[in-house]
């Protein structure tokens, strides 16, 4: 192939990726790319549909068949590879579903033989071949030294060695006929996933025709979470030891790398807030890490399918990151007779498999899993982290698991975590930790984190006791009482403000006002007082009610057992927000608008004012406005961020714009903070608009006023500083962006 076709399917290939990526919006189409010229046409036409065939496979609703590009580009039946395309698609297929060879066959009667012949007995012979002889340390494979094994099975083996060429140390996966998506993988490049450096075919032993595949990567000299757990079940073996913490992870790490004849590191940052963690917290330091890792590796069009202990690396800090994300379609037929797969000799693996992955071993027509069966099996992980023990009780592991077997299994899983596991958890888990890893091992993936962004976030707030307290807080507390009772106490928190000011109000315009009318116009400003009160206070009432109608409903609901859509619980989570405003806005509105109408009706009525009375009740209303906006603000806002908004928040679709109302929020608040500042110095001048002998009347209320209002404003800026924290707490559970 001369250099324009090569280019041709790279070029290809590369807008693929893409594709999974999330930059195209929809797969490149193969005719675009087929050269002019029939010499060329039918090599690149073929290695086209190669590319395609693997890439749609790899996202559910894409699939295509060698039949569907057939009838689409006949030439494709002329060429020399057909044969090749056809029992790759049966390849590419059998990862994802147990696939019967009689019947794949005869979708295809000129090459059946062939398939028959490649596929005898429904198994891949060429994928579960084993090692030859002499694969070993101390031999020198192409440019590797391999130094140390690593383990591995009889098809694959891992070893430390170091790269001739670039004078480095890699580990270098050893594999027998494998398949995998190494060149989409090796385009993983976070700092949380091993980093997959590239891979080279060589000749087998013995003039082998069969290649070998070293896939090497970056060099992990921690040891993985197997490590983990051995040292934590010791740890609980002996009644003497203390609670483990952060620590525990690092003495793993330590004994691995002393194994390996590694150096213990020196003390980094890392290593200090490692040890500075309960065990409870560092098992959420480590998933937040590796949900981070999914989520990155689901935007780049790839899925793991295969979490386990052996494949959760660390560094020589203690940071973990996923492995063999190449490998893990392979294992979707492991363990079921007849279907081949890489890990057919290692049926205890399914204890980390997700109750549709279990389904879809049962089922050739069951939905393909997708990123929440990999945050499923992340929860199993993360569960024997803490516990030191599997959440299941499966059947004991003897030989290849049949029907019967998978089916018990997938049966524990869709009755959800037993409650013998639970009482297993310790005792200072978190009531947030707790709760995310439920959600993770709910058998109904639409209850589960949709993503990994998600699940990272609930992780990240379980390593803060505020936000996590909030979020969660303990069932005697305030907290949890106070949800049961939003209606009572939101109308406390503005009745109570409104109601001094109100009292504050009658006392100065009886002593400057009403005293001083003759008593047909007391009785007309009686009579006016009873019809604005009659009107304003009951729609008052009902615009709050309406405008926080969905905040109290919701909360009040999800607090019983109800559950909402994704789009009704952001309304709410974004209208909860909005609430403290709300909830002082229209009393305050009402106040304003009484300072102008009272004074109206009574002259209306045929009262007599002097034209100062208008001033002294503008003005003393201004005051009680200022009262309504401030103080009520800060009562509602802590309840319904403390109580209120973080039961929604954990229900899962939040993004960027709970984020942008959290910081409105923040932001907004130093606006009602300056008015809380401002209500004794705006009693103060309102007593500059009495006369000289009025002062006397007004003095006791102002000094009340002034009183009070001191008080009231550190009371407003304590409430200040615990809603800013509440809210920066809060921040952790929302994904920044993915």
């Amino acid at each position: 192939m001369n250099e324009y076709p090569a280019q041709a399917v790279s070029r290809f290939a590369a807008d693929w990726e893409s594709t999974l990526r999330g930059d195209r919006r929809e797969p490149p189409h193969l005719n675009h790319y087929v050269p002019d010229g029939a010499a060329l046409q039918l090599d690149v036409l073929t290695a086209l549909v190669r590319v395609d065939m693997r890439q749609r496979w790899r996202r559910a609703g894409l699939e295509k068949r060698i039949a569907e590009y057939r009838s689409e580009f006949p030439a494709v039946t002329d060429s020399p590879e057909f044969a090749d395309l056809v029992c790759e698609e049966y390849l590419v297929r059998s990862r994802y579903r147990a696939l019967d060879v009689d019947t794949f066959s005869t979708e295809y009667p000129e090459v059946a033989g062939e398939i028959r012949r490649r596929f005898a007995d429904g198994a891949v012979r060429a994928e579960t071949p084993a090692l030859p002889a002499g694969i070993e340390t101390g031999r020198r494979l192409d440019d590797f030294d391999l130094l140390t094994d690593l383990g591995g099975a009889t098809h694959s083996r891992m070893f430390l060695a170091r790269q001739r060429s670039m004078q480095r140390l890699v580990a270098v996966r050893v594999e027998a006929g494998a398949d995998s998506d190494t060149p989409t993988v090796a385009q993983l490049d976070h700092h949380y996933i091993v980093r997959v450096y590239d891979q080279r075919l060589i000749a087998g032993n013995g003039g082998d025709s069969k290649p070998l595949r070293l896939l090497y990567m970056q060099y992990m000299p921690g040891g993985n979470a197997e490590g983990v757990l051995t040292l934590l079940r010791e740890s609980h073996s002996t009644t003497t030891t203390p609670p483990p913490g952060g620590a525990l992870l690092l003495r793993a790490v330590d004994a691995a790398m002393e194994a390996r004849g590694e150096i213990r590191p020196a003390e980094s940052s890392v290593r200090q807030e490692i040890t500075a963690l309960s065990w409870p917290e560092t098992v959420a330091w480590v998933g937040r890490r590796l949900a981070v890792a999914l989520d990155y590796a689901e935007r780049h069009g790839v899925q793991h399918h295969d979490i386990r202990p052996a494949n959760v690396l660390f560094t020589a800090e203690g940071v973990p990151k996923l492995a063999d994300f190449a490998l893990g379609a392979l294992y979707w037929n492991a363990g079921i007779p007849g279907a081949g797969g890489a890990a057919a000799d290692a049926p205890e693996e399914l204890r980390w498999r997700s109750p549709e992955a279990l389904a879809a071993r049962l089922d050739p027509t069951a939905p393909m899993p997708d990123t929440r069966s990999d945050i499923w099996s992340l929860g199993v992980l993360l569960w024997e982290m803490l516990t030191g023990t599997a959440p299941f009780d499966d059947p004991p592991a003897t030989g290849v698991p049949g029907h019967e077997v998978v089916t018990a299994m997938l049966a524990r899983r869709r009755l959800g975590v037993p409650p013998a596991a639970l009482n297993a958890l310790p005792a200072d888990t978190p009531a947030a930790l707790r709760r995310v890893l439920l959600e993770c091992l709910h058998p109904d993936p639409e209850r589960r984190r949709q993503n990994g962004t998600e699940l990272a976030g609930q992780l990240d707030l379980c390593l803060n006791a505020r936000a996590r307290d909030l979020v969660d807080p303990p069932p005697k507390s305030w907290r949890a009482r106070a949800r049961r009772w939003p209606v009572p106490i939101v109308a406390l928190c503005v009745g109570v403000p409104n109601a001094i000011a109100s009292f504050y109000n009658i006392r100065l315009n009886q002593s400057l006002i009403v005293d001083r009318l003759a008593a047909a116009d007391q009785q007309r400003f009686g009579t006016v007082a009873l019809v604005n009160n009659a009107i304003a206070f009951p729609l008052a009432a009902l615009l709050l009610l309406w405008l926080a109608r969905r905040p109290l409903t919701v909360s009040y609901r999800l607090a019983h057992g109800h559950r909402y859509p994704p789009a009704e619980l952001a309304r709410a989570r974004a209208d909860t927000l909005l609430m403290a405003e709300r909830a002082v806005w229209i009393p305050f509105i009402m106040w304003m608008i009484a300072g102008v109408a009272w004074p109206l009706a009574l002259y209306g009525s045929g009262a007599r004012l002097p034209p100062h009375v208008f001033a002294h009740f503008f003005a003393a209303q201004t005051v009680c406005a200022a009262i309504a906006l401030a103080y009520p603000f800060f009562l509602v806002a802590v309840y319904s961020v403390r109580v209120l908004y973080p039961q929604l928040l954990v229900r899962g679709a939040v993004g960027p714009a709970d984020r942008r109302g959290l910081w409105a929020l923040a932001r907004r608040s130093n606006v009602y903070l300056a008015v809380a500042a401002s209500v004794p110095l705006l009693g103060v001048a309102t007593a500059t608009f009495v006369s000289r002998e009025d002062l006397a009347l007004v003095i006791v209320p102002v000094r009340w006023l002034s009183v009070g209002g001191v008080l009231a404003f550190v009371l407003s800026y304590w409430l200040f500083r615990l809603l800013e924290a509440d809210l920066r707490a809060l921040l952790r559970a929302i994904p920044s962006g993915r």
